[in-house]
């Protein structure tokens, strides 16, 4: 039986090996523990090589052989203290240890500085020798199951050493900072970066962005980060200037270039961020229509603009009466806070309006209706909303509310008596989570003389305090407001609470007239 026949592209070089020339000996002396162990070898995919006799003679798979690299086929049938002559310190110790009983060698991430293509490589391995024993028990030879984790080690190093440049440079804001920031971080990392510095103006030609020279001490790669400045990195001679470390120094290049980009960029950035705020501001308010004006009803709205720059978001407020004299109310709020937020609570507002204006249903199918078609509109949106649906005048002039909460807070009623309660329900799913999520419908009735507000979470939530402290505030706002108009109630508000920094305000205030009211507001 042929030994070699599961050696695969190897066969050829096992059959060239004048084996009777080796310590091993002619291939049909060798021992049937020598024989079945390599075709156990032989059958692995994952890197397997026998060290075996006392002249530990190298015999091993396919696999094994990208790991050596220019040593194969010499290696085939030669001792590893001339295969390995540059690590046999080290492994030639671990190899007499299992191969005198002392048990299995185990070792993880161990770096063994190899010659395999033509100079002396920065490699690690993670490997274990284990003895392997004849019929009689004596020790035959080694078993070296191997893997390279050069890459793995390399990769986790680099990654780290980006991750550090990067916070060095999230906060660069002058040019010439960048020097005194980045070289000391570079310079960390000797095994991948030999010499750093970026120069100014840079020795690149014009038009040239990338150049990589060969010298004596090492590679040399020149990137250019910007016309007047170029980032100049001595490669380490124990590495090959393959992709992957070529990529690695692009990525530096290309952080660097970005950080001197932005700090000559950031008052341009801040024009181009108040642009933004203003159109988006403009956007909104051009959506937030003027309220109805329903006959006995009193109604107002608001709407304030975060303090902060480019912190307009997706607040809105919308009202409108249906055909069967019914009034809807809303009051929602989309994540985010730029512009896409902006266009974003276009979408829902103008789809909520359709929606609720063709089916006419109650609050909850409204809602259903609007998860349904954002999922199948592919409108990729989420949004807390509140929906109302202020019925018609009663006998007594009392009003029913009903109304669906996607996860909003919730609305506050104020009595007739002055008493304030907020109409808390079951949280409910934001609007466009899921395509149809149980929606449930809540009712009350509003008595003449009381008074309803809707409102976003700019009005009430602030950075570093508990919500439910806002939500008592607003409650403690509202005490003694039993008599106030819709508007001066919103403006009320406003002034307790305050201008934030930190989100949109919308009101939309609803008060149920008594019948001197409207008598009132008919004349």
């Amino acid at each position: 039986m042929d030994p070699f026949a599961a050696a695969g592209t190897l066969a050829d070089a096992y059959r060239r090996v004048d084996w009777a020339t080796t310590p091993l000996g002619p291939v049909d002396a060798w021992s049937p523990t020598l024989r079945s162990t390599l075709d156990l070898a032989l059958n692995s995919r994952f890197p397997v090589t026998l060290i075996w006799g006392p002249e530990y003679v190298l015999v091993y798979n396919e696999a094994y052989v990208q790991m050596i690299g220019d040593k194969h086929p010499a290696a085939l049938g030669e001792r590893a203290e001339v295969v390995f002559a540059e690590i046999w310190d080290t492994i030639g110790a671990m190899l007499r240890r299992v191969s005198s009983g002392a048990g299995t060698e185990w070792v993880e991430n161990l770096e063994l500085p190899m010659n395999r293509h033509g100079f002396l490589e920065e490699t690690y391995f993670t490997f274990s020798y284990s003895a392997v024993t004849g019929p009689s028990g004596e020790i035959e030879g080694v078993i070296d199951i191997a893997s390279e984790t050069t890459a793995e080690i390399l990769g986790r190093r680099r990654l780290e050493l980006l991750s550090r440049l990067n916070d060095r440079l999230s906060d660069l804001d002058h040019p010439r900072e960048l020097i005194d920031r980045v070289l000391p971080v570079l310079r960390t990392v000797p095994n991948d970066l030999a010499d750093v510095t970026i120069e100014l103006p840079g020795g690149l030609a014009p038009g040239q962005d990338f150049a990589l020279a060969d010298r004596q001490d090492g590679p040399v790669v020149s990137i250019r980060l910007a016309p007047d400045a170029t980032f100049v990195a001595q490669l380490s001679p124990r590495l090959a200037p393959d992709d992957r470390y070529l990529g690695f120094v692009r990525l530096i290049g290309t952080a660097l270039s970005q950080a001197l980009s932005r700090s000559r960029q950031r008052e341009a950035e801040r024009r181009a961020a108040e642009l933004e705020r203003q159109m988006s501001e403009s956007l909104q308010r051009s959506l937030l229509t003027p309220p109805p004006k329903p006959d006995g009803l009193d109604f107002a709205v608001r709407y304030r603009s975060a303090v902060e720059q480019a912190q307009v978001g997706g607040d809105w407020y919308d009202a409108f009466e249906l055909p069967d004299g019914r009034l809807t109310m809303v009051v929602g709020d989309v994540t985010g806070h730029d512009r896409e937020a902006a266009a974003a609570m276009a979408q829902l507002r103008n789809l909520l309006r359709g929606i609720s204006y063709t089916l006419r249903h109650q609050p909850s199918r409204v809602l259903a209706g609007l998860d349904d078609a954002l999922h199948g509109l592919g409108v990729a949106a989420f949004a807390t909303v509140l929906l109302a649906h202020v019925g018609r005048e009663g006998r007594d002039g009392s009003r029913s509310l009903q109304w669906s909460n996607a996860g909003h807070l919730p609305p506050a009623l104020i009595e007739p008596d002055g008493t304030v309660r907020l109409l808390s329900t079951r949280p409910e799913l934001l609007i466009g989570v899921h395509a149809n999520p149980p929606r449930t419908d809540h009712t009350t009735m509003l008595a003449p003389g009381s008074s309803l507000v809707f409102y976003s979470d700019g009005l009430v939530e602030r950075r570093g305090q508990p919500l439910d402290e806002g939500l008592q505030a607003l409650v403690d706002a509202l005490a003694g407001t039993e008599h106030r108009s819709a508007d001066a109630l919103c403006d009320h508000l406003l002034g307790a609470f305050g201008p934030t920094s930190e989100d949109d305000v919308v009101l939309a205030v609803l008060r149920v007239n008594t019948l001197d009211e409207w008598t009132n507001s008919r004349l």
